[in-house]
């Protein structure tokens, strides 16, 4: 059981009800922090309470730094503060920063008095950006060079450091004043003449990401530029930090997982207690009832037309349902376009007028196929007018809103993601309705 492959989460859950605690325990020493971590993610609130007084205390601060925000969390619960500030003190102090944010502010202050003075300065100096940023995701594990200096100096003071930061690739040049001036890559350190001059090797054309750059646009930089690591700086050009590609995976993964989670409207951990799936799910569930009755609403308007034609009824929710899809389909692109940074000001004309004429064709394709079988099935001619000029209606407001909405809550500060689909739903719930039983009671008036 020393590694991934090994990792039998369901063992383990069955030694954990037969109480076998002496097995685990031993067990556990040989699992990486990464796996235990997973094992927690997937063990529900007591078992983590079992598996974590078990751990060798030595690990437990790698451990935290691969827990996802809800779980860590509660984990956090299970400690002091001088036991917190004990497993975190080796960890880089951008993931402390992490573990620290998911704790409440008196508890911050306890933990950091705890530190040691130097670890304390490192941990603050991140914990002053939010988490979302440049500042939150780097490092302060820099090894700086001045432009004049050999790199036979160069080399003597790595050896005087006996190790490297992870994932290093660049040494960072700066001036006397610490102002960044470019990066010196370890080949050239190893495959250039020990009296070179680092500023006739530097390259210094890289540009620095600023200190409040936006987490998405960080990860953006470094898939552009296949990054291993970049500078962070201040708006003075000061150099305050880097950025790994493992801080970006993490990135990455956090901003998948969150995406995933708004668009259902849950935001919360798998295993999480039962009160409170409960006030979270309902606010959701609240909102959609309140979307549901404004549908209800303008079904009722038309309440006579469905007495009289009752096989409306039957088709009604088809109508609603196709525009449904296309509008999902249309956000889901406007969403991504946005997040990414693809969909901006001067390229809105083209995406419209794209998604306009595949709202028109497939409104007049499927309105074709359905209004035939829907003749054929109730034998009433008249539904081809009905269906064929709701179902483009419904379709074509489905594509606007679509695209419209995420843009305009974008503009308004807030997550598209969230509220999206809401929204969306809502308008072509609304308008199918409306528009096939308007023209319904037009045509059999």
């Amino acid at each position: 059981m020393n590694n991934a492959s090994s990792l039998n989460i369901g063992f383990i859950q069955e030694e954990l009800l037969k109480g076998e605690f002496k097995n685990l325990k031993k067990m556990f020493n040989g699992i990486p922090p990464y796996d235990i971590a997973i094992l927690l993610e997937s063990s529900s609130p007591n078992n983590r309470a079992i598996i974590w007084q078990l751990i060798d205390e030595a690990i437990e601060g790698e451990i935290l730094s691969n827990l996802s925000e809800e779980v860590r969390e509660m984990i956090l619960t299970f400690m002091d503060p001088s036991e917190v500030a004990n497993v975190i003190k080796n960890l880089q102090p951008d993931q402390i920063a992490d573990i620290l944010q998911d704790l409440p502010e008196t508890v911050i202050a306890e933990v950091l008095d705890a530190m040691t003075d130097q670890n304390r300065q490192l941990v603050k100096k991140v914990l002053v950006y939010p988490e979302n940023t440049a500042g939150g995701l780097m490092n302060t594990d820099l090894i700086l060079v001045r432009p004049n200096h050999t790199l036979e100096v160069v080399l003597k003071y790595l050896r005087l450091k006996k190790a490297l930061p992870n994932s290093t690739d660049n040494l960072f040049v700066v001036s006397k004043t610490n102002k960044f001036r470019g990066v010196l890559p370890i080949s050239k350190i190893l495959t250039s003449s020990p009296s070179t001059l680092v500023k006739d090797l530097m390259q210094d054309e890289m540009d620095s990401i600023n200190v409040d750059t936006d987490s998405l646009e960080v990860i953006r930089v470094f898939e552009k530029n296949d990054l291993i690591s970049a500078p962070v700086t201040d708006n003075e050009n000061n150099l305050i930090g880097r950025i790994t590609f493992d801080d970006v995976i993490d990135e990455i993964k956090s901003e998948a997982d969150e995406s995933l989670r708004q668009i259902s409207g849950i935001d919360s951990d798998t295993f999480e207690k039962t009160s409170t799936a409960i006030k979270k799910r309902g606010f959701w569930l609240g909102t959609n009832l309140i979307t549901a009755l404004i549908a209800a609403s303008v079904i009722n308007i038309f309440k006579e037309t469905l007495e009289e034609v009752i096989f409306l009824a039957v088709l009604m929710p088809i109508i609603a349902s196709m525009g449904g899809v296309a509008a999902t389909q249309t956000l889901t692109i406007t969403v991504r376009g946005l997040a990414l940074g693809q969909i901006v000001k001067a390229n809105y004309k083209y995406i419209f007028n794209r998604e306009l004429i595949v709202g028109i064709t497939n409104g007049f394709l499927w309105a074709i196929v359905l209004s035939l079988i829907a003749c054929l099935w109730f034998q009433d001619w008249t539904l081809i007018w009905v269906i064929s000029l709701s179902m483009i209606i419904n379709l074509l407001a489905g594509i606007l809103s679509g695209m419209g909405i995420p843009i305009l809550l974008r503009s308004l500060k807030m997550d598209p993601a969230v509220a999206g689909s809401v929204i969306v739903t809502t308008v072509t719930d609304v308008v199918g309705f409306f528009s096939f039983l308007g023209f319904a009671s037009y045509f059999y008036s």
